[in-house]
This record gives C-alpha cells, sequence and structure tokens, in this order.
C-alpha cells in the first residue's frame, strides 16, 4: 500500500457476512471516499458473541469475503477473528489492532456501523471502550442523518459530546470522535439473501458472481 494511503485511517468492518452482499460492499466502498481512509479492513468474526450461530461456518464466510473484495487494492482481509475459534467482541478485536505489531497505537482507526447498529450500542460488550481504541462512522441513508435524541439517554450524550461535523477531524486523533456519512440507500440483507436462496430464487445482482457461484458449489444456504 503506498505510503500515502498507510499514514490516512483506517476502516475497520466487521461482521457475520453470512453471505456477504453488495449492501456491504458499497458503504465500505464510500466510506473510504466520505472519510478520507487509507483503506477498510474487512474482519469476518469467527463465532459472533452476541447473535445466533451462522448458518455457513467461519472459514466458509472468510472465503466469501476473500472472493468479494478481490482486484480492489484498498481493501484489506483479517482472519485473526476467524482463526482465534472464540467468540468475536469488537472491544478485544481493536484492542488487537491496536499492538504495535498490527496497526499500532497511532494510526486513527475507525469502526464502521449502520444506524441500526450504533443506536444498539449500549448492549455491546465494555461499550464505552470503544471510543479509547476507535473512532466510530455512522453510515446512514441519504437526507436522514443521526437525530441524537431518538438514540438511548447515555449513547445520546456520549453522541452529542463526541460528534464531528467534519469528517477530516478523524485525522487529529487515533480515536474517540463519531462521524456520519450518507451512502447509497440498497435495500439489501442477509436475511432476505438467504430466504431467496432457500426459496430457489436467483440473488443475481445482490452479490458478486464469485460469491454466488461459491455458494452453489457448496451449497451454503439449500432450499427448503
Amino acid at each position: 500500500m503506498p505510503e500515502q494511503s498507510a499514514s490516512r485511517p483506517l476502516g475497520i468492518f466487521g461482521g457475520t457476512f453470512d453471505p456477504v452482499h453488495y449492501g456491504h460492499l458499497r458503504l465500505a466502498e464510500e466510506s473510504l471516499d466520505a472519510l478520507n481512509l487509507g483503506a477498510v479492513r474487512w474482519i469476518p468474526a469467527g463465532q459472533p458473541a452476541r447473535r445466533a450461530s451462522p448458518r455457513v461456518g467461519a472459514e466458509e464466510r472468510l472465503n466469501m469475503v476473500r472472493l468479494a473484495i478481490a482486484g480492489n487494492p484498498r481493501f484489506e482481509l483479517d482472519a485473526a477473528e476467524v482463526e482465534a475459534a472464540q467468540p468475536s467482541y469488537t472491544v478485544p478485536t481493536l484492542e488487537r489492532l491496536r499492538r504495535l505489531e498490527v496497526v499500532g497505537e497511532i494510526r486513527p482507526l475507525v469502526l464502521l456501523l449502520g444506524t441500526d447498529a450504533f443506536a444498539g450500542l449500549e448492549d455491546w460488550h465494555r461499550w464505552t471502550a470503544l471510543f479509547d481504541l476507535a473512532h466510530i462512522a455512522v453510515a446512514h441513508r441519504p437526507g436522514f442523518p443521526i437525530d441524537g435524541d431518538r438514540l438511548p439517554p447515555a449513547l445520546a450524550d456520549i453522541f452529542r459530546a463526541r460528534f464531528c461535523a467534519e469528517p477530516a477531524s478523524l485525522s487529529a486523533a487515533p480515536a474517540g470522535r463519531i462521524v456520519s456519512f450518507a451512502m447509497t440507500p440498497l435495500d439489501i440483507s442477509a436475511t432476505k439473501i438467504r430466504t431467496l436462496l432457500s426459496k430457489g430464487q436467483s440473488t443475481r445482482y445482490l452479490m458478486p458472481d464469485a460469491v454466488i457461484d461459491f455458494i452453489q458449489k457448496h451449497n451454503f444456504y439449500p432450499e427448503n
């Protein structure tokens, strides 16, 4: 990666990716320019701690992400959570990234979230520690910015204290700020894709063809 890109904030995009789809890809892609990120690091969860077990195994989901992001030089893949074979929590993941031999303490990290995930942040493991380790960037629909008055009280207080209107502010500190950015609205979800697959219906143009081919080859989401 060019030195200039390596010095810019690094986007962190975690999830189960069961399966990965164009909604994920557009969020990551649009965050790069909206937030002036040097790259986005994708981190599939090995064993998600806060939700039901994924339909597809960790290694297979990792491979689907690998196929989906292939050819994009601004996307990176982090397999450590899959290889750890233990429940994945965001704060320990960020602590791992902050080790000197991984990313270190100086480079700004930007945790990428959707509005629903951000609104539920109080339910996360050690959630207030997130701001000691990374900034948070929330993707929202155009014309529908985050309304602090609609957030749970404790999160609303932190939002008002930490929100910055200018994404350029992310480069000024390694962690601690909240920004938002509008992204192209795509009505695509992993749940919808799994439902289509269970009915034997087409998922073309919802996911990269390479991911569709991989799913079909291994029959990951069989028809009911």
